[in-house]
């Protein structure tokens, strides 16, 4: 069964994305399912338009995980067996395509094949979610109170791994969504999303889409952690990805203190770390508007044997091997913008952390452990 994957945190996002999905299909049905409170899940399934079945489904567990395993993708096996030939999945709010395409293919194996993985969005509203310091549950995305991202982290996981992005005017457009179509914060909407994920189709209300360009191996690439996909630094209107490089291990006492400022008025920072205070260890590092946070990922594949260490040599590392010090080093992206990311002093800042000739010599063990990485290992 083909299926096009729908993730939003806005209802009428969700649903006008879904709907497009679902024209052009001879033999489709529409499926929508919502996480409410008392692990009660709502599922809705649609077919041109008419309300085929509508239905409501109480978990032992309900956990946004749970309600895919256990009711999106039992419904998709149904479907199939009923001769369907596909199916536009709009996901609960907070259900991360990523999880959902995983648990459909190792529920129903072969048989499900993704077109599409889509972000239904109103870019009015993205640079607000990305700054927003409420967790999902708070602001009354999920019923979850366990869910603790923030709608920019779940909104910048999805950019990642999404192959498109359908627009269209969410619960602020009021009666004329037209007009906020028009208005400055869709196009500084719209200028951002360029900046954080390049690799998507951005499509409009008016853009028609690419159907079946769903790519499993290139979206796990992009969304592994520590990953930096950003070819070259670029601007986008009002918005600047800058990227930068330090081949030598980062001095833990200096990059601790320079980081508020790396961080400070960035979208979205991404990258990977060498610090010389847990030097074996692969270190991946986040920002997304008002959070930072800092994530053991294993050891370098430099830090490996042989055979193990050829398995794990993905692109990137490929890409990036340094002859003397293999994969290892840094590498970090900043978005955010104009006025408030200066490449000149990111790259001072970063330059300023690395050992000097002198430290490489040094017992890097010696080096206080800030972050607490080692503890990690």
């Amino acid at each position: 069964m083909h299926l096009s994957v729908v993730s939003s945190l806005d209802s009428r996002c969700r649903e006008a994305a879904a709907g497009r999905l679902d024209r052009g299909h001879s033999d489709s049905v529409v499926v929508f399912h919502d996480l409410l409170d008392g692990s009660l899940v709502l599922r809705r399934i649609f077919r041109g338009g008419q309300l085929l079945e509508q239905a409501e489904t109480v978990l032992e567990h309900g956990c946004l995980s749970c309600t895919v395993r256990l009711d999106v993708v039992p419904t998709v096996d149904r479907l199939a067996g009923l001769g369907y030939e596909h199916a536009a999945l709009a996901l609960p709010p907070g259900v991360s395509v990523d999880m959902a395409v995983t648990e459909l293919k190792r529920g129903l194996g072969p048989a499900a094949v993704v077109d599409n993985a889509v972000l239904a969005i109103d870019p009015a509203d993205l640079e607000d979610h990305i700054w927003d310091k409420h967790t999902l549950y708070e602001s009354g995305f999920t019923a979850m109170p366990e869910d603790e991202r923030t709608s920019g982290e779940f909104l910048v996981g999805e950019l990642a791994h999404a192959d498109t992005v359908m627009l269209h005017s969410g619960l602020g457009a009021g009666i004329d969504g037209e007009a906020r179509e028009d208005g400055e914060p869709w196009r500084q909407g719209t200028e951002l999303l360029a900046q954080l994920a390049p690799h998507a189709a951005v499509v409009g209300r008016a853009d028609s889409f690419r159907p079946g360009c769903y790519d499993g191996r290139e979206a796990a690439a992009r969304t592994r952690l520590g990953s930096v996909r950003v070819p070259l630094e670029c601007e986008t209107g009002c918005f600047r990805t800058v990227l930068h490089k330090v081949e030598r291990p980062l001095h833990p006492g200096r990059f601790r203190d320079a980081l508020p400022q790396l961080a400070a008025g960035s979208h979205w920072m991404r990258g990977r770390l060498w610090i010389a205070s847990a030097a074996r260890t692969r270190i991946a590092v986040q920002g997304i508007g008002p959070r930072v946070w800092l994530e053991s990922t294993g050891q370098w594949i430099a830090e490996q044997d042989g055979a193990g260490a050829a398995g794990n040599l993905d692109v990137d590392a490929a890409l990036s091997w340094h002859p003397r010090f293999g994969d290892r080093g840094t590498v970090l992206a900043v978005t955010g913008r104009g006025e408030d990311v200066d490449a000149a002093e990111i790259r001072e800042l970063l330059d300023g952390c690395a050992l000097s000739e002198e430290e490489m010599q040094r017992d890097f063990s010696a080096l206080e452990d800030p972050f607490e990485l080692e503890a990690t290992l």
